[in-house]
């Protein structure tokens, strides 16, 4: 342990004397600061960044080697803190951190706004029909369940029938409401006019 420990500390000394522009690096750590909104805020935007979507295999193969010579302080000369953090926010972006599995690209962090976004537009969508509004709960439903379980804490195992009890009731859940929320909108809307209809005969 101790030996990994100065080893670290060699590659990370190594690295700063190469860069200036990026804060040191620290292996499994943020890059940014976690005490201060903006910097949390700057941290969520570089999980959800979906331009890790489009690394490619080699690219990928490259940063996790990169992070491995980093932890055995086995770095080769030049290279900056500001590599090393690519490096990371790639592996971690793609890999999940206890499988090391690839996730799904639809169901990683950083796929959550352009595989998400036309969920969105589809649960928002004006006049409804009973099938359409079942199929975008659903959809969004499935999409939410499908990110969590593919970014799951694998180290603690739990049964598929808890996942397919929680799925089920969400769809449901969803579902209900929603066509609950769609029956009530004619009699909003006729209780709104009346109302408006007895305002302007008082006026």
């Amino acid at each position: 342990m101790a030996d990994t420990a100065t080893t670290a500390s060699a590659a990370a000394a190594s690295a700063a004397n190469t860069s200036t522009d990026a804060p040191p690096f620290q292996l499994g750590k943020p890059r940014f600061q976690q005490t201060s909104f903006y910097g949390r805020f700057r941290h969520f935007l570089d999980i959800i960044d979906p331009r890790t979507l489009f690394v490619t295999e080699r690219r990928l193969r490259e940063a996790v080697q990169l992070l491995e010579d980093y932890k055995h302080g086995t770095l080769r000369p030049g290279v900056t803190n500001e590599q090393l953090w690519s490096a990371q926010k790639i592996k971690q972006a793609i890999l999940h951190p206890d499988t090391n599995e690839k996730i799904f690209m639809p169901f990683r962090m950083s796929g959550y706004i352009p595989f998400g976004t036309p969920i969105v537009v589809g649960l928002l969508l004006p006049n409804q029909t009973l099938a359409s509004t079942v199929f975008w709960q659903w959809l969004n439903q499935s999409h939410n369940a499908c990110v969590n379980y593919a970014n799951r804490n694998a180290t603690k195992p739990s049964p598929a029938s808890k996942f397919i009890q929680g799925y089920l009731g969400a769809v449901i859940s969803a579902v209900s409401i929603a066509i609950e929320t769609s029956q009530l909108e004619p009699e909003i809307a006729r209780a709104t006019s009346s109302r408006t209809v007895v305002y302007n005969k008082g006026l």
